[in-house]
């Protein structure tokens, strides 16, 4: 089996570090980060040689593929250089910061042929992954509405430690609307297969912080699928909020799921039966069901486990080097990638419209031009 060498774009995000560790033939050749010390210090610690400051230069290199783990305002010029340079890409959420740029994304996956995969991890967590499976053995009934739901209050990361403004004060906090909306939308539409986000509205409270930023302090974003199916997506990095950035709820016809909302809390079932008529149905634990768990996560080890996320940030790992062998695209493509940024980017013109309906595109191979368009 041909070794895959890979190349890491971004010293602060690591999560897939584990993950490429784990995997055999699998070796991180190369690092690039433009700030030297952090570069220095995580290749020392992993042990890489080869460092650059220059993203074009690692491409120079013999690596395979790249993880693309720097700010969101770079991935899809990265991505688009990788593509050109012939390599695979994974990248870090989310895709794109305009919608210019994910059209772009889409031609260039497709001109090049090369592997795209949307580093969504959240949708690995053993959680989301025994729903999914609960979802597909009918015990839910026909799922019809969806919540997700991402709090985390960035205030203390805004700016750097030297005392200057990062790039979160402007890509995300500096925006209007449900900017990182990916780590929601992608555990709620494990959910609803086959199905595809159309159209949505976004609404805010206003904007409530003391710092001065346009972000505001919690916006719902609701959205409407092809199957006419409803979720209820809320970002809110801004306000004064414990941390509680998966939580999240399913309705089907026969029964429903909620996820903890604090540390002694437990993801909770409910079901239709017998002895469960629906006025008087009764909770159950989540972990009751965990025969439905998919065995690479019912029988993860503990080296994959220790990855992150239960296991979740070794899977994710494991099926882009397997596409990457196997030269074919992944579930999470760059057309799914590109859907679930699109929410968050248009939401923006939704909450700064009234709410306006704004419909998503149809992110779709060999799209056509009159359709690269935003509808008002």
């Amino acid at each position: 089996m041909k070794k895959i060498k890979i190349g890491i774009a971004g010293t602060r995000g690591l999560s897939t570090l584990m993950g490429l560790k784990a995997i055999e033939d699998v070796e991180i050749t190369a690092m690039c980060d433009l700030d030297e010390t952090h570069l220095n210090e995580a290749a020392d610690k992993i042990g890489v040689s080869n460092r650059y400051r220059v993203f074009d230069d690692m491409l120079e290199s013999d690596v395979d593929a790249v993880i693309i783990a720097t700010p969101m305002q770079c991935h899809v010029p990265q991505a688009i250089a990788a593509l050109e340079a012939g390599k695979h890409v994974m990248s870090e959420v989310t895709a794109g910061v305009s919608m210019d740029e994910l059209f772009w994304l889409c031609e260039c996956v497709e001109k090049y042929g090369k592997i795209y995969m949307y580093a969504e991890n959240y949708i690995y967590t053993p959680e989301v992954q025994l729903v999914k499976s609960m979802v597909r053995a009918g015990l839910f009934g026909e799922p019809y509405y969806a919540e997700g739901m991402y709090m985390h209050n960035i205030g203390s990361i805004l700016t750097y430690p030297n005392g200057k403004r990062s790039w979160r004060s402007y890509w995300q906090c500096g925006k209007r609307g449900n900017f990182y909306p990916t780590h929601s939308i992608g555990p709620v539409m494990q959910w609803f297969p086959g199905d595809r986000i159309t159209e949505i509205s976004t609404f805010s409270p206003g904007v409530w912080n003391d710092v001065g930023l346009k972000q505001d302090s919690g916006t719902t974003t609701m959205c409407r699928t092809e199957k006419g199916k409803l979720l209820n997506i809320r970002t809110d990095c801004m306000s004064a909020h414990p941390h509680n950035m998966d939580f999240y709820h399913l309705q089907g016809t026969l029964g429903c799921y909620r996820s903890k909302t604090h540390g002694s809390d437990f993801h909770r079932v409910s079901f239709i039966g017998e002895d469960s008529p629906i006025h008087a149905m009764q909770w159950k634990k989540l972990e009751d069901f965990e025969d439905y768990l998919p065995d690479r996560f019912k029988y993860a080890t503990e080296e994959q486990k220790h990855a992150g996320h239960g296991g979740g940030d070794f899977f994710i790992v494991e099926d882009f080097i397997n596409a990457v062998r196997d030269n074919k695209q992944p579930d999470l493509d760059v057309y799914t990638a590109c859907e679930w940024t699109a929410v968050g980017l248009l939401s923006a013109l939704s909450v700064t419209n009234n709410a306006k309906h704004i419909e998503i595109p149809h992110f779709r191979k060999n799209m056509p031009l009159e359709e690269k368009i935003v509808k008002l």
